[in-house]
């Protein structure tokens, strides 16, 4: 009997383990899933090299620094010194509970999905924040002054839509999301940079001419330019979410690499001087082994029926372009 006893206790204690694990990686998973890149969201897409922690910090401060001085610092409650202490008081517990439940901050940093790349989210914004015209403003002012104001972040990469990953969405999502850069009357000279992470059910030409088709249908006179284009498509896939945005001055701001774009341009490159730069070449992020480095390609043959897998190497994404 004693045994026995012994034996149920032990069942029952083993039980219980099994449950609290059970539990913990239960709601582990569910702080996570609150906390990752999700469809439907807006923000940039920060890269680095390793240390993501303080990539975020390094984002969150120059991105706040910038929105200040753009819009105008954040709103801070303050209540009235006439006003009951009561009635304050419930006041700021509603606000704070309010908060809680819509996470009313300009910036939140999110899990990407993908390593060494940082998802800021941009959200309930009064001043109408845009992330491509933020990104484009924090590039020029650092191309402008060649003032360094980051160490570890590489890329700042604008995401002003996103959809499921996968063809079909893509394109329907697209048909609309391109149409004020070119659908008639508008039109321009363009590329499309792409690049996948942890992700391999899209085939990377396919998607291209997928969207060079769209671009043309929209305009006849929207046509690829590899070299100096008005605006690029970028197309950011991470796992099955795809993160879109139409940008200005991609090659003018390097890619929109903020070590890059500080440097200082060299305006009649030499033999002996191209050398150098291929071996002091861009700050390279580091492809992780279990990230799906699809390369970043840029454009397709205008008329919307072959498509130019030319590219330049883009060593700041560890891929072709």
């Amino acid at each position: 009997e004693e045994v026995q006893s012994k034996q149920t206790q032990k069942q029952v204690a083993d039980k219980k383990r099994s449950k609290k694990r059970f539990m913990a990686g239960h709601h582990s998973k569910r702080w996570k899933g609150s906390r990752e890149l999700e469809v439907g969201m807006q923000g940039i897409l920060i890269t680095c090299n390793m240390n993501e922690r303080k990539c975020t910090a390094e984002a969150l401060n120059l991105l706040g620094e910038y929105a200040d001085k753009l819009y105008g610092l954040e709103k801070v409650s303050l209540h009235s010194e006439e006003e009951d202490v009561d009635v304050a008081l419930k006041k700021e517990v509603a606000q704070l509970r309010a908060s809680e439940t819509k996470q009313e901050r300009r910036f939140q940093a999110l899990d990407s999905g993908a390593n060494n790349v940082i998802f800021i989210r941009t959200q309930n914004i009064v001043f109408c924040l845009e992330s491509d015209k933020l990104v484009h403003h924090i590039l020029s002012d650092l191309h402008t002054t060649k003032k360094k104001k980051s160490r570890v972040i590489l890329r700042m990469l604008p995401v002003t839509g996103t959809c499921k990953a996968f063809q079909e969405d893509m394109v329907k999502y697209l048909t609309t999301f391109l149409e004020p850069w070119f659908k008639t009357p508008s039109c321009a000279t363009y590329q499309i940079a792409f690049k996948a992470r942890n992700s391999n059910h899209n085939k990377r030409d396919e998607i291209i001419k997928s969207i060079a088709s769209l671009v043309g249908k929209m305009n006849p006179k929207n046509k690829v330019d590899l070299t100096n284009p008005e605006l690029t498509i970028i197309v950011e896939v991470i796992k099955t979410v795809c993160c879109l945005s139409v940008v200005k001055d991609y090659t003018l701001y390097r890619k929109y690499n903020v070590q890059e774009v500080v440097k200082d341009d060299i305006s009649k490159p030499d033999v002996t001087t191209a050398k150098a730069d291929a071996d002091t070449s861009d700050q390279t992020e580091k492809p992780d082994a279990g990230e799906t480095d699809r390369g970043e390609t840029k454009g397709e043959e205008d008329k919307g029926t072959s498509v130019s897998e030319k590219g330049e190497g883009d060593e700041s994404e560890g891929g072709g372009e």
